[in-house]
Parts: C-alpha cells; structure tokens; sequence
C-alpha cells in the first residue's frame, strides 16, 4: 500500500505542565493537500498541540516533521496559522490590517490583493475593520495567515463563535485551499458535524492521547448497527442467538436486541425462521459519528 507524504509528522510527542501531562506521546499523520479535523472536547490538548507545531511552546519529548524536514525557522515559514481571535486594529481598514502585518514579515506588497481575493474581501476591503461582521474578522484574519503564501496553514477551532452564514463562509473557504491552492490545512475543533463535511481525515485527542486517526470513511466503519426483533417465545429466540455468538440481549418482553459493526439482518432473520421461531417485528438503527465521537472521548460533552 502507498501512503500519501505528510505535511506534519510528529513522533511520541509530549508536553507536560507541572506534574499533569496535557500532551502524550501522540503520533500525527497529516496527508499533505488535504483537510485534517483535529478534534476533541474542550480541554482535551488540541490547542497545546497546535502550540508545540508553531513552536510556541518547546515539546518535553518527541519530534516535529513538517513537509518530511525536522522543525525549524525555514520550515516554519512554509506555516500560516489561525490561533484564537487574530489581533486587529479597528481603526484601520481591511486592507492597512494586512499592511501592517505584510511589512513585519517582509511579503511582497501583492500578496494583499491575493488574500483579500482568496478569502472574498475584495469588495470590503477599504471599509474600515469596525464595519466588519465577525465572520469577516475571522475571514480577514485567514488573510493574514495567508500572507506569506503558505503550504500549510494550521487553525485553532476556525468556526468559534460565528453565526450559521458565518460559518457556512468559512467552510466553503477552507474546502477551497487544498482543492483550488494546494495548502493542506489542519484544523481543530471541538465539533464533529463541522469538521466531517470538509475533512477527508480525522485525529481525535481525549485527555492528551491519540484515541483514533484515520480517514472519515475508517471512522464511519466504527459505527455500531443495532438491530430490533420482536419474536414469539423471545426467551428461546434469545438463547438461540447468544448460542450463534451474537450479542443479543432482551429488550422488552418480547424484543431481542442486536449489536455490532456489520449486523445482516437478512440472515439473522433467515436464521431464526430456520430455527421455528415467529418473526413479527423488524427495527434498524444505527450509531452517528457523534455516537462513535462521544464514545470515544468519555461518552459525555
């Protein structure tokens, strides 16, 4: 099997505070041209994470690759980052923000009109930054992680605190910088029905440790089935599954219960028939990526 190059790599690494560990020995794969959602319940270490990858923070163990080269000055120039609320001036304009930010790191003057277009502030972009909606803070604040031209960009929680069209904004955004600009991004976030509509892969962090990576399709594969049958003689039906290796359980006085990760219910079916047992009730339900989420990082938001 071929693996895609990763952008960011790291190996076993940790940061501790104290005597607590917020960060253990987590190992990140990042597909390079691709959307990976970071993701995990508030306190879970994303953040940290994102602080040890722009080096704000020194790691206690382990090691950073990015674009397959160890971390360094020249290999952070590649990054543009996204970290909390961007700071802005809102007596200046759109435009005289990214001045300000364009002069310290030394870009050329073009790469202004080429954010405010990549991020859809063309048109607003002589209006001063107290006019701006906070969308399009967040979106100018994507512009300055923009402009240095970046191969990556990393993000901490993009979407927090926006209104629906805001984040709908937002979204079509970042769909578009792998696809469109070749910049892998990676992205964290607390919210799993956001991160799966634009991601391809998925880490999830709980209390500091890896607890799943792999593509959205792997995680989908996790989903537990749960399969109702209301049988007469339910008792007998019952013994008959668990005896097949089934996990069966009694649900109801004369419903059986069905769960698993590739439940056939044709056969199930089949097979109690078979046995001389009265099917007369069928129900199918199945776990949402929220389900598999929550059981993943302790069962509770």
């Amino acid at each position: 099997m071929t693996y895609p190059a990763c952008a960011i790599e790291t190996g076993d690494l940790t940061r501790r505070f104290g005597t607590r560990t917020v960060v253990h020995r987590l190992n990140l794969r990042v597909p390079e041209s691709g959307i990976y959602g970071f993701l995990g319940l508030n306190g879970a270490g994303k953040t940290t994470t994102i602080r040890l990858l722009l080096g704000l923070i020194k790691a206690d163990a382990g090691s950073i690759r990015v674009f397959g080269k160890p971390f360094s000055r020249d290999v952070l120039r590649r990054i543009g980052s996204l970290v909390e609320m961007p700071s802005l001036y809102s007596h200046l304009t759109g435009r005289e923000n990214l001045e300000v930010t364009r002069r310290q790191i030394g870009a050329p003057r073009s790469r202004i009109d080429h954010a405010l277009m990549l991020v859809r502030l063309t048109a607003d972009a002589d209006r001063l930054l107290g006019e701006y909606s906070l969308g399009m803070r967040q979106r100018l604040g994507l512009a300055l992680a923009l402009l240095s031209s970046p191969d990556l960009l990393i993000l901490d929680e993009p979407t927090n605190g926006l209104d629906p069209a805001g984040i709908r904004e937002m979204r079509d955004l970042l769909r578009s910088m792998p696809r469109e600009h070749g910049v892998t991004v990676f992205l964290s976030s607390h919210l799993l029905n956001e991160v799966e509509q634009i991601a391809e892969h998925v880490g999830i962090i709980h209390e500091g440790e890896m607890v799943f990576q792999g593509s959205l399709t792997e995680l989908r594969e996790r989903k537990n089935r749960q399969f109702r049958v209301g049988v007469r003689g339910p008792h007998e039906a019952f013994e008959f599954l668990r005896a097949t290796g089934l996990d069966a359980r009694m649900d109801g006085q004369d419903s059986i219960c069905i769960r698993g990760t590739a439940i056939d219910a044709s056969q199930i079916v089949r097979m109690l028939v078979q046995d001389g047992h009265e099917v007369f009730h069928l129900s199918f339900q199945q776990d949402s990526l929220e389900d598999i989420f929550l059981t993943l990082t302790g069962g509770k938001q």
